[in-house]
């Protein structure tokens, strides 16, 4: 069987403050309970400090663990543009692939479900204190304020 994705796109009138992207390693996309190497899929969430958006979900084909590090390539291309993506379990060699695409890996040690862990997501992105998720709101920001600049300059200067 070959991956399969779906992205969803929702128009929004209005744009809220911040909203950072979450993958969950899933079989069933209400639990994260998936090793990343070997995670049949994936579910993807936008999330706000004032609720979650269901964005994408990709299925993987089934494949050896062991010394198959092609299985990685997919799945951290999939994962690009989320702050972060929750596991049961996570080698080495997928962490340092994330990292470098700005993905901040979370393992788990017992089975969440996805729902619980979007609140907690959400309740940090109020009070602050979380750092990954600290990172990813200000990288929005400063992301942000450089388009900003960068409107303003290709206005240029009358006066």
């Amino acid at each position: 069987m070959s991956s399969r994705r779906l992205q969803l796109v929702w128009s929004i009138k209005q744009e809220p403050e911040a909203v950072i992207k979450v993958a969950f390693a899933s079989t069933d996309r209400t639990r994260v309970n998936q090793h990343f190497g070997a995670a049949e899929g994936f579910v993807v969430y936008d999330v706000t400090p004032e609720k979650a958006t269901l964005v994408g979900v990709a299925e993987f084909a089934e494949e050896a663990m062991d010394g198959n590090e092609d299985k990685l390539a997919v799945k951290v291309d999939f994962l690009e543009g989320c702050a972060a993506v929750y596991v049961m379990a996570i080698g080495a060699s997928a962490i340092k692939k994330l990292m470098a695409k700005g993905v901040q890996p979370i393992r788990i040690n017992e089975v969440d479900a996805v729902d619980d862990l979007l609140g907690e997501i959400s309740k940090a992105m109020s009070e602050g204190g979380v750092a990954w998720i600290d990172r990813a709101i200000a990288a929005q920001t400063k992301a942000k304020t450089e388009d900003r600049f960068a409107s303003m300059e290709e206005e240029g200067w009358e006066g």
